[in-house]
C-alpha cells in the first residue's frame, strides 16, 4: 500500500487500475454481451459489472480507509457517506453507446477532496486514449496500443477561445435550453459525442466548452471535470458559481465545463 501524499504514485496506479477495468469492457465488447436494466430503466451489462468490481479490488488494495461511490454498489443501494476524500467510480460510462458498438464509451476514476475532483483518469478503450490529471501536477493524455503499451503520452492543456467557439454536447441526450444558451453565447460550431469524452476534448484543446442542462450524476462528470480542472480549465454549476461534489445522492444539477471560453450562466436557460 503507498502513502496517500506520495500523489504521482496514486496517479499512476489510477491509470493502470482504469486500464484493467477497461480490459475488462473490451474483452466483453468484442465477444457481445446481454443487456439488462436496473431500476429505472437504465442499461447495464456484465462489462460495467465486473469492470467496477476490478476497480473495488484495486482501490481497497490501494487507499482502504478512502471511501468509494461507485455507480452500480450505487444501484444495488450501497453507498457510504461522503468523506471529506473519496472515489467516485464510473466503470463504464456511455452504456449505450457501447450496446450500439459506438466507439464513445469510457472508464472512469476520479479520487475528490474537500468537494473537488482533483485526481482522475479517463480511458476510451475503443479509441485507444488514456487521459488523465492531478490538479497539483497537470494533465497528459496518452494512446494505449492493443497490446497494453502505452505511448505518446503528452501534457494536455485547454485552448485560448477564439471568435468562434466549439461546443461538444450529448450524442445521447436532448438537452432543454442548450440551443438557446449556444445560441446567447453566439457558439455555431458544435461536437457530438458521448460519455465523459466531453470533458476530455475540452481539456486537451480540442474544443471549449461542454455545457449539461440536463441531470447527471456525479461519477458521470467526475474523472473528466479532475482531468480538465488539472488541463487548466473550469467547471461551473448554473449560477457560475464553482461546481462541488459530495452533494445529496451524489446527483449533479445543469453545469458548464470551460477551457477559455467564459461562459453565461446556465440559470436562465434551465426550466
Amino acid at each position: 500500500m503507498i502513502e496517500f501524499t506520495d500523489r504521482r504514485a496514486l496517479m499512476a496506479l489510477l491509470v493502470t487500475l482504469a486500464e484493467s477495468a477497461g480490459d475488462v469492457v473490451w474483452r466483453h465488447f468484442v465477444a457481445g454481451c446481454t443487456v439488462m436494466h436496473k431500476a429505472d430503466e437504465s442499461p447495464v451489462t456484465i462489462a460495467d459489472r465486473e469492470a467496477e468490481a476490478v476497480i473495488l479490488t484495486g482501490l481497497a488494495a490501494i487507499t482502504p480507509a478512502i471511501p468509494v461511490v461507485a455507480e452500480e454498489e450505487a444501484a444495488a443501494g450501497r453507498l457510504p457517506d461522503a468523506a471529506d476524500a473519496f472515489f467516485l467510480v464510473d466503470p463504464l460510462d456511455g452504456t449505450k453507446e457501447f450496446i450500439k458498438r459506438g466507439d464513445d464509451f469510457t472508464v472512469n476514476i476520479a479520487l475528490v477532496e474537500g468537494g473537488v475532483p482533483t485526481m482522475g483518469v479517463v480511458y476510451a478503450p475503443a479509441r485507444h486514449a488514456v487521459y488523465w490529471g492531478d490538479v497539483a501536477l497537470g494533465a497528459w493524455q496518452a494512446v494505449r496500443a492493443p497490446d497494453g503499451e502505452r505511448h505518446d503520452a503528452r501534457d494536455i492543456h485547454v485552448r485560448a477561445c477564439s471568435d468562434a467557439p466549439c461546443a461538444v454536447a450529448s450524442k445521447s441526450h436532448a438537452m432543454p435550453g442548450l440551443d438557446a444558451w449556444l445560441d446567447a453565447g453566439g457558439i455555431a460550431a458544435r461536437v457530438s459525442v458521448g460519455s465523459s469524452l466531453k470533458f476530455v476534448l475540452v481539456a486537451s484543446g480540442e474544443a471549449d466548452v461542454y455545457p449539461r442542462t440536463g441531470p447527471t450524476m456525479e461519477w458521470d462528470t467526475a474523472a473528466g471535470d479532475a482531468v480538465l480542472r488539472a488541463a487548466g480549465g473550469r467547471t461551473l454549476d448554473a449560477d457560475g458559481e464553482p461546481f462541488r461534489y459530495g452533494k445529496p445522492g451524489f446527483r449533479n444539477a445543469g453545469f458548464v465545463a470551460t477551457g477559455g471560453y467564459e461562459p453565461a450562466p446556465l440559470r436562465p436557460f434551465i426550466a
